[in-house]
């Protein structure tokens, strides 16, 4: 499977989606959901949310019901970062 393995830190039940950008604490990728942590839902929605946002197939291959989770993103590693910087560029 190619394509790259991405943390985050999910908050669930937040007022907004949307990713926030890097913890450097952490070192994650920190990603706000309007999603609840139940049933599924906050792993379904975050799923739309980076798919729309890479333009590419994710899954979350670990941390199913854990806030830190790691996902896999089916592009190349310098198009994830490009992705990325452009997301710390915005106003």
């Amino acid at each position: 499977m190619s394509g790259v393995e991405l943390d985050l830190v999910v908050s669930p039940s937040s007022p907004k989606s949307e990713v926030q950008g890097i913890d450097p604490w952490r070192g994650r990728l920190v990603v706000k959901l309007r999603a609840p942590p139940e049933k599924g839902e906050a792993n379904e929605e975050l799923v739309l949310l980076l798919e729309e946002l890479f333009s590419a197939p994710v899954e979350v291959v670990r941390g199913r019901t854990s806030r830190m989770k790691t996902v896999h993103i089916a592009l190349g590693k310098d198009r994830v970062l490009e992705i990325l910087e452009g997301l710390h560029a915005r106003p």
